[in-house]
């Protein structure tokens, strides 16, 4: 309607002038409602087709979106186990802190699993010290057949000196020579305990016992994850968990996390697609919001993403049919305040308008620009008066239409 009034005033309004005082025709004599199209057929056409392009310019190259949400992530309250709730700590839309406890699940299964891994720990203890005992023993059985085999050896040779004066019996040195074979073996056999029990000692009861502590190190782990705690700072919402219900990790989440700061300081919009060549980084935007009505709010568009989400394509067992996905989507922008504060007090996920505003300063600059180049260009500067005009009439007109018309 305003761009109509506007180009009225370009080419039937003169019209009007033009024949009313300069031909003298009248209003309800000469100038009827019969003949008003016959007399100012080539200003009314000429109305519709600058309407019809002002409002093609104006929302090509000013583009305006009522898709637009101060978009707010969530955290889902989730165990890393299950099962069932044992104790809770906090109630519905209260805050908390990072690494705050939100609930405990039973835990005596891993209360269970944690005595036990010490236990293994303290039993391997206790044999690393039986061992080192057992090693102190070694020495004494290797000094014991040692001095064994010393004696048996005196005696052979003492014997042996007998045996060339025939003193003694061939058979009794062979005896102690077979004496002296078996008293060798057992200073190896002790030799041999006593590495067994250095190598235990060395090697094998370490490892069992790091093994035992990663068991322990583990049994913790699987301990604490029975508490569960808070992520990032933020509002608990939607946790009506009470002792006795039983959590999923996939099925049955306890509630939401909202953290803190979350949908502050930037709005998401959808623009039409056939905006994307306009779109860039760095337009100045403006936008009124529900949350904070009467209010125009300067900003500046931050990022335009380079994908349509309506196109995306992920692997499943079925082919795609491509009229699954006919539905036109947006152009997701990301616009921040143009000053520090500006949507902090607006409440995360408030529906809003914006309109977003080519700006053509660089190119006005450049002094090899054409006459009509830089006639178009500032026509197009121009018109986005029209629509900071239109914005601004929405801003005023949104609460009663939310209030009144919209019956809230």
């Amino acid at each position: 309607m305003l761009e109509l009034m506007l180009c009225s005033l370009l080419t039937i309004f003169p019209d009007y002038l033009y024949r009313r005082y300069v031909q003298g025709k009248r209003i309800g004599h000469e100038i009827d409602l019969y003949t008003v199209w016959y007399e100012l057929r080539w200003g009314i056409s000429a109305c519709l087709i600058l309407t019809v392009s002002l409002i093609t310019m104006i929302f090509y190259f000013h583009p305006s979106t009522k898709s637009v949400t101060a978009v707010f992530r969530t955290v889902t309250i989730l165990p890393e186990t299950i099962g069932r709730v044992d104790e809770v700590y906090v109630g519905v839309n209260e805050k908390v802190a990072a690494g705050a406890p939100l609930f405990r699940l039973d835990d005596s299964q891993q209360k269970a699993a944690l005595e036990t891994a010490r236990r293994q720990i303290a039993e391997l203890e206790a044999q690393t010290r039986v061992a080192q005992t057992e090693l102190a023993s070694a020495d004494g059985q290797i000094q014991q057949a040692q001095g064994a085999l010393q004696v048996a050896i005196d005696e052979y040779e003492m014997k042996s000196e007998l045996l060339k004066n025939d003193a003694v019996a061939r058979r009794e040195v062979q005896r102690l020579a077979n004496t002296i074979d078996s008293r060798k073996g057992s200073v190896n056999a002790a030799l041999a305990q006593k590495q067994t029990l250095e190598a235990k000692i060395n090697d094998l009861l370490p490892a069992q016992t790091a093994s035992a502590e990663a068991a322990l190190a583990q049994a913790q782990v699987e301990l604490n994850k029975t508490i569960v705690r808070a992520g990032v700072a933020g509002t608990v919402q939607q946790f009506t968990l009470r002792p006795g219900d039983v959590v999923n990790t996939m099925i049955r989440p306890a509630g939401i996390l909202v953290p803190t700061g979350a949908g502050k300081g930037t709005l998401i919009a959808g623009f039409g697609q056939i905006e994307a060549q306009v779109m860039k980084r760095g337009m100045i935007a403006e936008a009124t919001c529900v949350g904070k009505p009467f209010t125009i709010i300067p900003l500046v568009v931050t990022e335009v993403q380079d994908v349509i989400a309506a196109g995306q394509l992920r692997p499943t067992d079925q082919l795609v049919d491509v009229q699954q996905m006919a539905q036109p989507g947006t152009l997701t922008v990301f616009l921040q305040p143009l000053f520090e504060g500006e949507l902090d007090d607006i409440p995360p996920g408030s529906s809003c308008i914006a309109n977003a505003y080519t700006n053509n300063h660089d190119a006005l600059a450049d002094k090899n620009i054409g006459m009509m180049r830089w006639l178009f260009l500032h026509v197009v500067d121009t018109v986005a008066l029209v629509h900071a005009m239109i914005l601004r009439i929405q801003a005023l007109l949104l609460p009663v239409q939310t209030l009144v018309f919209a019956g809230h």
